[in-house]
């Protein structure tokens, strides 16, 4: 697997979530069968949380959803996003993004972007209707979310139609409940925090991986629709913590383990109240994922997948 796979891992690690919408409307998609779905259940002794696994960037080919999901979104009387539906909808959410991107002059991509990488970069971006002076004023880690969702446009993904977007209409359309791990505050401050040298080190994998990027984009998609948790381990998990240890830690990891001790309050203040929880699917996948954090607290956890064929994880 190329090692520029690890720049993809924002779509499911959330954080794209605030991007702004950006580009025409995607390419129609030939219709699909369901995708197979990241699902778990946990459970103590009077409640039970389900924990679906994202992908942030989705097209309309990629619904309906499988039963499974149907039926844990029927049985859950709330759900949980990373980031609550309102939170998210607030219209002042791109402003607040766009003057976090801008506000350290230092570290802007004029400012950071080695000279011996600025001329494909600035060639790569134009062909992405980003034109560099326009982009020059912002730190990497913005250009490269920008990158991702224009991408994700041109291969027929949108925004509106990734799983948190349409499972959060679902659910105000059922009259359920829903709020957040985490704020829109937090998610990008998180981000601006990774550290500039690994913002840069993706934004120039961007330019070599050239027109792979597609390609790679696919892949990453295609396990996500398959379930094939080896696959989006190694395209995700591996590349990333090898690649931008740093960034992984503070993207997957500390948030993995700041969401753990919430969910445990929602499965002990439960009583009878099950949810369905939304996360990007890095944060359920590894041994620092939250799938295996709850189970090594002693919780009852199943994967629940009817397409699934044994062993399941």
């Amino acid at each position: 697997m190329s090692r520029t796979m690890s720049r993809f891992t924002l779509l499911l690690a959330g954080l794209l979530l605030a991007a702004p919408v950006v580009g025409s409307a995607p390419k129609p998609r030939a219709p699909e069968a369901p995708p197979v779905p990241l699902l778990w259940k946990v459970s103590d002794a009077d409640s039970s949380l389900y924990l679906l696994g994202s992908f942030h960037l989705l097209a309309k080919s990629d619904y309906p959803l499988s039963q499974d999901v149907d039926r844990a979104f029927k049985d859950a009387e709330s759900l949980v996003f990373e980031v609550a539906p309102d939170d998210l909808d607030d219209p002042g959410v791109t402003a607040k993004m766009l003057a976090l991107a801008s506000s350290d002059a230092g570290s802007s991509l004029a400012r950071v972007t080695p000279p011996d990488l600025a001329p494909a970069l600035a060639s790569r971006l134009a062909a992405f209707g980003l034109p560099a002076e326009r982009m020059a004023a912002f730190e990497p880690w913005f250009v490269d979310t920008m990158l991702v969702t224009v991408l994700g446009q041109r291969a027929g993904y949108a925004p509106k139609d990734g799983l948190d977007r349409v499972l959060m209409a679902r659910a105000k359309a059922a009259g359920k409940p829903a709020r957040g791990l985490e704020t829109v505050d937090q998610q990008l401050a998180t981000l601006d925090s990774t550290p500039l040298a690994e913002q840069v080190a993706s934004l120039r994998e961007f330019v070599e991986e050239g027109e792979g990027a597609e390609a790679k984009l696919a892949a990453l998609h295609a396990a996500w629709r398959s379930a094939d948790l080896t696959a989006l381990e190694t395209m995700t998990r591996e590349e990333m913590r090898e690649r931008t240890p740093v960034t992984y830690q503070r993207l997957n990891v500390d948030r993995n383990r700041a969401w753990v001790p919430q969910l445990e309050r929602m499965l002990a203040d439960g009583r009878d109240h099950d949810v369905l929880v939304v996360v990007g699917a890095l944060h359920l996948l590894g041994d620092d994922g939250v799938v295996s954090l709850l189970r090594a607290r002693g919780y009852r956890v199943e994967r629940i997948c009817s397409a699934c064929t044994p062993p399941r994880r």
